[in-house]
């Protein structure tokens, strides 16, 4: 598939991940859960709906759906680390500006790192 497709498909399962793991993050941490783990159980919602639908919509080849342990276990190690960097820049913002804020740079964060996962997606998680 090429890579206009891949990015138009990537971005509309994107928007749905993003919204689900925005969703969560907020209900979390308005009801008192601190923000990294609120953080945190966003971003895992988000990430399985995300490597669902890009395994089976975004990066499928002629054969079918790309999912699997073996790039199942990459997709983890990637995520851990974007989660890692999307969880200091959202505390940062919670700790500067506050807990309304950081709801709303939330998805600024996470579409920042959406364009960087998205080339890891395709070259290391869903070759």
């Amino acid at each position: 598939m090429r890579l206009a497709n891949q990015g138009g498909i990537y971005v509309v399962a994107g928007l749905g991940q993003l919204l689900l793991d925005w969703c969560v993050f907020v209900a979390c941490s308005a009801l008192g859960m601190p923000i990294v783990p609120a953080n945190v159980f966003g971003r895992i919602s988000g990430a399985l709906l995300g490597f669902w639908l890009n395994g089976r919509f975004t990066f499928r080849d002629g054969h079918g759906a790309r999912l699997g342990w073996r790039r199942f276990a990459r997709f983890v190690a990637l995520w851990s680390l974007l989660t890692v960097a999307s969880t200091v820049l959202v505390a940062w913002v919670d700790a500067r500006l506050g807990l309304q804020l950081a709801w709303a740079a939330k998805p600024l964060v996470e579409g920042g790192l959406a364009v960087v996962a998205f080339f890891l997606w395709r070259h290391i998680v869903y070759r």
